[in-house]
């Protein structure tokens, strides 16, 4: 398993659009993944359940993911949140 945690740096925090972005890049590998902040785990891979984490500005997640191409996976995810989405 890899496991990584990223600030979220974006003001907005992860609304729909961000979320839209990191399912769509989690469905591009095989491995399970999961996102987990405070005591709530879900699946990457789920959309509602990414907004329902209420991520805000500055708030740590932690990226997990198990599979094939784990360590892919969180690179890819890690570098979405560093980025802010593209947003600010």
């Amino acid at each position: 398993m890899t496991n990584k945690i990223v600030t979220i740096k974006n003001r907005a925090g992860i609304h729909a659009r961000p979320a839209a972005l990191i399912v769509n890049t989690a469905n591009q590998f095989d491995s399970d993944i999961f996102l987990e902040k405070d005591s709530m785990r879900i699946n990457g891979k789920s959309i509602m359940g990414i907004i329902t984490l209420g991520a805000s500005y500055k708030s740590e997640i932690s990226i997990s993911a198990e599979g094939p191409d784990e360590a892919e996976a969180v690179e890819a995810l890690v570098k979405l949140f560093e980025n802010r989405f593209e947003e600010d």
